[in-house]
């Protein structure tokens, strides 16, 4: 497809690897700061995905990488993927799928631009500016009714991107996240989109140690001073609850230890698979994740991961894995003087955003899992100065432990007439409920001076 005012020239690639990281990344970093410092859209995470078995044609996902060229220069890209079915999404749309079922038609393949297996939040649509981002939204709609697909899905945008699909007349969905940061805000105040990320680039340090090799475990400014002082912001209802279910950990032999980028050893990330594939198996599915996919990570992209290991009597009982923001023009090679954990504003650990992603265990705790995903996470993200937390997909049992509601938002095209009148219909329907939900979280704040919290199930 060539554009000839322009000389824009879509390419349609059947992988990650037909772009070059280097450019690829470097149009990652030219996003705004809301998602671009984020490991996940990385030219590394995606290529692993692939090349480990996880995210290919036999999956499920046949990738089918989407570039706007102008000459030479790389202008616009997004990661695409042919699905036959709606696993590893994290936007339902399975009554959508067997409402065709129903009348007779195919939903399958249809197109996904995502992260596989990745509800976070961030650029879908990498582009230079504004025009770009909106000439790739229109390329993708038009290549998907050549390609006779049912429908186009955009999933956990950015702004931006939210702007050009909404432009360009895509249906927007909205569901709810929970997020934490480290200050206490007013719940009314919750974001509805989310704040900027971290620009900066770990040091992988001494495992366990207080802080990574060289620098000072300071709050940012506005965070809490340590655990104590997060747990002093909230009602006294929250905050004893949490002191109980971390005494049952401690009274129970378990003690923790973590381990950040090459100092999470070989014997740590087996430890972690075996822990990720049970729990997947418990629940009756294989992972989506290979053991070759975190051996991937570990050589290339081990700056992004946080493992915590938690021990009974110095043997390992169950793990967390945590994800971290990176600078977003890291490149290796960086002089070993220059300290990677302070922005070029000099701030150090200034919007570092941590992000929850897996967990296992071999035997039963009360309460570890709390203590694994949630109390570890928030204690390192307050003694590394992290101003965000994000809890991964759904979960509004993490409101009480002071992760805050956030909407995030798809965006949807469908290629039959009736079946997208229905569908802007139920979204109609749907978004008042989203937005009844929020407004209910909102007024059960987990802080001091807020009503104690109570579930809510909301009527959509």
């Amino acid at each position: 497809m060539k554009n000839n005012a322009n000389d824009y020239v879509i390419h349609i690639l059947d992988s990650p690897l037909a772009v070059g990281a280097a450019e690829w990344n470097a149009l990652l970093a030219a996003q705004s700061p809301d998602g671009a410092r984020n490991p996940f859209m990385r030219h590394e995470y995606l290529a692993a995905l692939q090349q480990s078995g996880s995210a290919t044609p036999q999956t499920g996902w046949t990738p089918r990488f989407v570039t706007l060229w102008q000459g030479q220069t790389l202008a616009g890209a997004c990661a695409l993927y042919l699905k036959t079915h709606s696993y590893g999404e994290y936007v339902f749309d399975w009554a959508w799928a067997s409402a065709y079922q129903q009348h007779g038609l195919s939903y399958y393949p249809k197109a996904v631009v995502a992260v596989p297996f990745t509800p976070v939040p961030g650029p879908r649509l990498l582009a230079r500016n504004a025009a770009e981002r909106a000439l790739l939204v229109k390329a993708l709609v038009a290549w998907c009714a050549e390609e006779k697909l049912s429908s186009l899905h955009l999933l956990f945008n950015s702004d931006e991107d939210v702007a050009a699909c909404e432009q360009a007349g895509l249906m927007l969905r909205h569901t709810v996240q929970f997020h934490w940061t480290n200050q206490a805000p007013t719940l009314p105040a919750a974001r509805g989109s989310l704040p900027p990320e971290g620009a900066l680039r770990l040091r992988p340090g001494k495992a366990g140690s207080a802080a990574p090799a060289g620098v000072k475990s300071t709050p940012t400014p506005a965070g809490y001073r340590d655990f104590d002082d997060f747990l002093m912001s909230l009602s006294h209802d929250k905050r004893k609850k949490i002191r109980q279910e971390r005494r049952k950990v401690h009274d129970a032999g378990i003690r923790f230890r973590w381990s950040l980028g090459q100092d999470i050893s070989g014997a740590d990330w087996d430890f972690f698979y075996r822990c990720y594939e049970r729990t997947y198996l418990e629940h009756g599915n294989a992972p989506y994740l290979t053991r070759d996919f975190f051996r991937r990570m570990a050589s290339t992209l081990a700056e992004n991961w946080l493992l915590f290991v938690a021990e009974r009597d110095g043997q390992p009982v169950a793990t967390s894995l945590i994800a971290v923001s990176t600078r977003p023009a890291y490149a290796k090679g960086l002089n070993d003087d220059k300290n990677p954990l302070v922005s070029s504003s000099g701030g150090a650990n200034q919007g570092l955003t941590a992000y929850g992603r897996y967990w296992g265990a071999l035997e039963r705790v009360d309460c570890l899992h709390f203590e694994a995903c949630y109390y570890q996470p928030l204690q390192w993200c307050i003694e590394h100065g992290f101003e965000r937390f994000e809890g991964g997909a759904q979960g509004e049992h993490k409101m009480a432990r002071a992760l805050l509601p956030v909407k995030t938002t798809s965006a949807h095209w469908l290629a039959h007439p009736s079946f997208a009148d229905a569908v802007e219909r139920f979204l109609e329907r749907e978004g008042a409920g989203i937005a009844h939900y929020l407004g209910e979280l909102q007024q059960r704040s987990p802080f001091k001076g807020g009503p104690d919290f109570q579930p809510f199930i909301p009527a959509i």
